[in-house]
């Protein structure tokens, strides 16, 4: 599904609308924070989203890995595999799986460490341990109580902030702002802090630690797509951050196309890209988590070989100190 536009404008006749069905589910959210997980014998670090959407989360997991890496721990990454069709728990293996049975984000994660997806996040972070983890990082989950978690890190899209402030389905907020808070011990705020302002705030008056972050292109991808103007296309919860980060680098948007947050891409619809650019003379240019996508389907194969993809990493500003919250657990 695609955002409601009301969820990102000050509080409306929508958002009333839905405020009662708002209610329970944020009541529900709520409870289901305040419960205590289990505890597998090894620390693990969640990294989540306060809203429905894109913010971050999975190149944060992916940096908050590189560091544990780093200080010579054995981290595992460990992912429900949203869209795939596989529950696991499953050691990725990029020879043999593909989006359609794990969903992106294990495919991306994996190339930093060994990745698990598993629907029940306890039996995933026991499998993880189990293949010789140390410490297993969470990509999303910070809602799910099941699992005990020793390290909560909530990414915040700055640009967005939380929106209207309201819970799901009036809003994007998965649960209260202050009943998540309440759960973290850090926020990671990336881009712009204007939208977050408030949420930064209220993040320091409960003590939680705050960092700020950018998402950088990779450079050698980032030079080739300065070279013509492109078409660019995302299936991802936040697009414009996409278009944006390549308008931001200098490369030449000169047309865009939004498919749904995981969309799987049908043959149709990778012809028409195709022909569009070619008919245009425009390079397709889309994020890694789509690219992924098209990789190893062969009605898609045209479309992953002519693709661009632009590849971000994050940095934080405070780097010793974000290293510091993460290598203490």
């Amino acid at each position: 599904m695609r955002d409601p536009a009301f969820w990102w404008r000050p509080p409306g006749i929508a958002a009333g609308l839905l405020a009662p069905l708002a209610a329970p589910y944020g009541a529900i959210a709520a409870w289901r924070l305040a419960q205590s997980g289990r505890a597998v014998g090894i620390p693990v670090v969640c990294v989540g989203n306060l809203t429905v959407g894109g913010a971050g989360k999975t190149p944060t997991a992916i940096a908050v890995a590189d560091l544990l890496h780093a200080a010579g721990r054995r981290p595992f990454l460990l992912s429900r595999g949203y869209g795939g069709s596989l529950k696991g728990p499953v050691q990725v293996d990029m020879a043999m799986h593909r989006a359609a049975d794990l969903g992106d984000e294990p495919l991306l994660l994996v190339r930093t460490a060994p990745t698990i997806v598993a629907a029940d996040r306890v039996a995933g972070a026991e499998a993880a341990r189990a293949a010789g983890a140390d410490v297993v990082v969470m990509d999303d989950g910070f809602q799910n109580p099941s699992l005990e978690k020793n390290l909560s890190i909530l990414v915040i899209d700055g640009r967005r902030g939380v929106g209207n402030g309201k819970v799901f389905p009036a809003g994007p907020l998965r649960a209260p702002l202050s009943v998540q808070l309440a759960r973290a011990q850090a926020l990671l705020v990336i881009g712009r802090v204007a939208d977050a302002a408030e949420v930064v705030q209220e993040a320091q008056a409960r003590g939680i630690a705050i960092f700020h972050g950018r998402l950088e292109p990779d450079a050698e991808a980032l030079a080739v797509l300065q070279e013509r103007p492109v078409l660019a296309f995302a299936g991802i919860g936040d697009p414009e951050k996409f278009f944006a980060t390549l308008t931001g680098a200098g490369v030449e948007v000169r047309a865009r196309q939004v498919f749904p947050d995981h969309h799987r891409y049908r043959r149709d619809e990778a012809s028409d890209l195709i022909a569009r650019a070619k008919r245009e003379r425009l390079v397709l240019a889309t994020t890694e988590k789509d690219w992924v996508r098209l990789k190893g389907q062969d009605d898609l194969a045209a479309l992953a070989g002519v693709a661009r993809a632009l590849p971000v990493r994050l940095a934080v500003t405070e780097e010793g100190a974000f290293r510091d919250l993460v290598l203490k657990i």
